[in-house]
């Protein structure tokens, strides 16, 4: 049998991008729905369930980094913000509100899906072959089969980028990873821009598992050498 197609949400207030990004990714075998605006975009989604969200930053109204922040208060769908080049203010602002990634306009449809699938081969949970089943941060415990992180018997909500992290630092914990190795392994292009943006997913994930973020004791900073998990 083959696997089902992944259904995405694109939501554009340019009705000709939006209908282009639609025929292109519908062409590369995704099933597409559309909105024009985070109004229209918040009614498909509380109806229908998405495996990810293409989202325009700059839409009049409320904006795709707003309407990421609000989305991310209870859904952990992977969001792909389509930013202005040069903005760099807003993807760090996108990044830090709950996005997995970004693209610069214009950009290549090409790049594009290289991007939707990187982010959606993170989705999936990998399963460690050896090993403790569960890793315990203090209060915080991360199930390494499921790929699943609770506080207590609340489940706290990783978004795609954050479990990926969670499943890389659970491979190795107590062995820092480098920031160029979390580049490659999220599927990201090199770059300084890249490892800040790593940089911003670290500081969202640590507020999500330390007890002080600023004070990391289980998501830590090795100088020199990258970041390391160091659970109990």
């Amino acid at each position: 049998m083959s696997e089902p197609q992944a259904h995405l949400l694109v939501v554009d207030d340019d009705e000709r991008i939006r209908s282009l990004l639609q025929k292109f990714l519908i062409r590369n075998g995704f099933l597409v729905s559309s909105a024009r605006d985070a109004a229209q975009a918040r009614r498909l989604l509380d109806g229908l369930e998405f495996d990810l969200i293409v989202l325009d930053v700059m839409m009049p109204g409320e904006d795709g980094v707003s309407l990421t922040r609000a989305l991310r208060e209870d859904l952990a769908t992977p969001i792909l913000l389509l930013t202005a080049r040069g903005e760099t203010s807003h993807r760090i602002e996108g990044l830090e509100a709950g996005a997995d990634d970004y693209l610069a306009k214009p950009f290549e449809p090409k790049e594009l899906l290289l991007r939707i699938n990187a982010i959606l081969r993170r989705v999936p949970s990998a399963r460690p072959e050896l090993g403790p089943k569960v890793l315990h941060l203090g209060d915080v415990r991360y199930d390494l089969e499921r790929g699943e992180l609770w506080r207590g018997t609340e489940p706290v909500r990783l978004t795609a980028t954050e479990a990926a992290l969670m499943r890389i630092f659970a491979a190795q914990p107590g062995e820092a990873v480098s920031r160029e190795r979390l580049v490659g392994d999220l599927g990201r292009d090199e770059g300084q821009s890249q490892e800040r943006a790593v940089d911003v997913q670290i500081t969202r994930l640590r507020r999500k598992i330390e007890v002080d973020p600023r004070q990391p004791r289980y998501l830590q900073t090795v100088r020199g050498s990258g970041y390391m998990l160091a659970p109990d």
